[in-house]
C-alpha cells in the first residue's frame, strides 16, 4: 500500500529522488547536524566563560574593588 505512494512521491522529486541524490542529501544534513553541535558545544563554553566574569566581577564590586 505504501510502496506505491513512495513511488509516486519521488517521481514528482525528479533527478533529486534517485538513490544517490538522497544519500548525499542524507549525508549533508548529517554534516549540518554535527557542525551545528560542536557550534553549540562552543557558544555553551563562552556562555559559561562570561558567566563566571561577570560573577566574579560582581563579587570584586561587592568587596569594593573598582575593577571597571
Amino acid at each position: 500500500m505504501l510502496l506505491p505512494v513512495i513511488a509516486v512521491l519521488l517521481q514528482g522529486l525528479g533527478p533529486l529522488g534517485s538513490p544517490p541524490a538522497i544519500l548525499v542529501g542524507l549525508a549533508i544534513l548529517a554534516l549540518v547536524v554535527l557542525v551545528g553541535r560542536f557550534v553549540l558545544a562552543v557558544a555553551w563554553r563562552l556562555i559559561l566563560i562570561a558567566l563566571a566574569i561577570g560573577i566574579v566581577l560582581w563579587i570584586l564590586g561587592i568587596l569594593g574593588f573598582g575593577v571597571l
